[in-house]
């Protein structure tokens, strides 16, 4: 427990000034431009999480063989692993701004995105793509340092971006009337400067990361493995948001308000996420490295160790929002001039905040069978919420409106959960069965052995 809270907290603190300055981005809009601006930055959320989640995905994936080389003190290996990730980084990082830039428009109109806010929709994201690389720079470069055991420095430049982005954000909208592309250039400088640090750091911090000629030689078993565990991970985020994408379709049938109500509530159940999310990446990194040094048993204690974290947190986060949650609102919309949006935010708050247990276990579970390899099983768990949201979207919304779109997220949740811990605890029996050095198995078979040894020496 002490050690998950240990490497939990920093990462927390850097998914909550993530989260911080990407609320402070919509609130600025939200209160500044109005909520039709909010509503064209809102409308481009899930086709972002679609592009933006393959590559973070990607970046995840190619950490968790540096993870479990350094867990089993492979040192050589390592920097092996550390260049092909880099490499395959920047290529892939290129190719996806290249082509999502091209079609993002194209892709705002397949989501039915409102006439009145598809010009500025395209505009954002169009520059939040062309800025994938730099999106890409800080989260390999912090997936390497968190792979190494520093989950504290990549915390430390995300903060700095964080004010950075608050700044611009203020200059570029407030000062230059940017509109809504100030915020999008504010976010891709940040994410930029907040990734060069973390690469010097790495540099200097690290001599373990100096690499030879010998290590940078291209390795195509490496860079099959790194692709097989790296790929299935984006494609898992990118699975799970086609899902998102089809909800945001149903939900840009509803009209401006209900697009607007969305962009906010999804904002701050991010902020409220961000425990989930620190406690998943904290569970694959454990999970990498406890696997690399073949102690079984502590992943399934890691694991306990942060579902009893995060249910805690769940029954605190509920409360808060069924107290608060119209204030929260307040921050983004004027709620006495935005009656509909406030009345449907606080809807699609509170029936997605009853359900974050479930939310916990599919981010703890899932990037706990990530960490120790299987990335296709969590693969498959994306399919499964791309299928919930799907089934929701084209079913519940036409009958309910805008209520059944607020369920859409809890009932992928569950699915996920209904797919992923059956697998869990399968993976888990079938690692014990093999009797890995550190597994209670493995001890218990090793004192048998012993026992048996001393009563050979005695009969003789």
């Amino acid at each position: 427990m002490k050690l998950v809270v240990s490497f939990a907290l920093p990462l927390l603190f850097g998914v909550l000034f993530q989260q911080f300055y990407s609320f402070v981005d919509t609130a600025i809009v939200g209160r500044v431009l109005g909520a039709t601006k909010l509503a064209a930055v809102g409308a481009t959320g899930s086709v972002n999480f679609m592009v933006i989640g393959l590559c973070l995905g990607l970046c995840s994936g190619f950490a968790i063989p540096i993870a479990q080389a350094f867990g089993a003190k492979d040192e050589p290996e390592v920097r092996r692993c550390v260049w092909h990730a880099v490499v395959l980084s920047a290529v892939l990082s290129v190719l996806f701004a290249t082509a999502s830039t091209l079609l993002c428009k194209p892709l705002l109109r397949l989501m039915n995105t409102p006439e009145e806010i598809l010009d500025t929709s395209a505009r954002y994201i169009g520059i939040i793509f062309a800025a994938i690389p730099a999106c890409v720079l800080y989260n390999m470069a912090s997936g390497i340092l968190r792979s190494l055991g520093d989950s504290r420095t990549p915390v430390v430049f995300l903060v700095l971006a964080s004010l950075i982005n608050i700044a611009l954000d203020l200059l570029l909208i407030l000062v230059f009337r940017m509109d809504v592309a100030g915020a999008a250039v504010a976010t891709a400088v940040s994410q930029l400067l907040s990734g060069i640090g973390c690469v010097i750091v790495m540099i200097r911090r690290f001599p373990i990361l100096r690499l030879s000629r010998e290590d940078r030689r291209f390795s195509p078993a490496l860079t099959r493995r790194m692709l097989g565990i790296g790929l299935p991970m984006g494609l898992q985020f990118s699975i799970t948001a086609i899902g998102s994408v089809v909800v945001q379709w149903s939900v840009n049938g509803l009209g401006v308000a209900a697009v607007a109500a969305v962009s906010a509530s999804v904002r701050i159940s991010a902020f409220f996420a961000s425990v989930f999310d620190a406690l998943a990446s904290t569970m694959a990194t454990f999970a990498g490295q406890n696997i690399g040094a073949r102690k079984l048993d502590r992943v399934e204690q890691g694991l306990k160790a942060a579902a009893v974290l995060g249910i805690v947190y769940c029954l605190a986060a509920l409360g808060t929002v069924l107290l608060f949650g119209r204030q929260l609102l307040g921050l983004f919309v004027d709620a006495a001039a935005e009656t509909e949006v406030t009345e449907m935010g606080v809807r699609f708050l509170r029936i997605n905040a009853a359900f974050y247990i479930p939310l916990l276990f599919v981010n703890i579970v899932r990037l706990c069978i990530q960490g120790m390899g299987y990335t296709r099983v969590a693969m498959l768990a994306g399919l499964s919420e791309m299928v919930a949201r799907t089934c929701v979207a084209l079913f519940l919304v036409p009958a309910w409106g805008f209520t059944g779109a607020c369920f859409a997220n809890p009932a992928a949740w569950v699915m996920a959960d209904l797919f992923l811990i059956p697998c869990y605890i399968r993976i888990m029996r079938t690692l014990h069965g093999r009797l890995l050095p550190g597994t209670a198995q493995y001890r218990e078979q090793q004192k048998r052995i012993c026992l048996l040894a001393r009563k050979l020496r005695k009969a003789a």
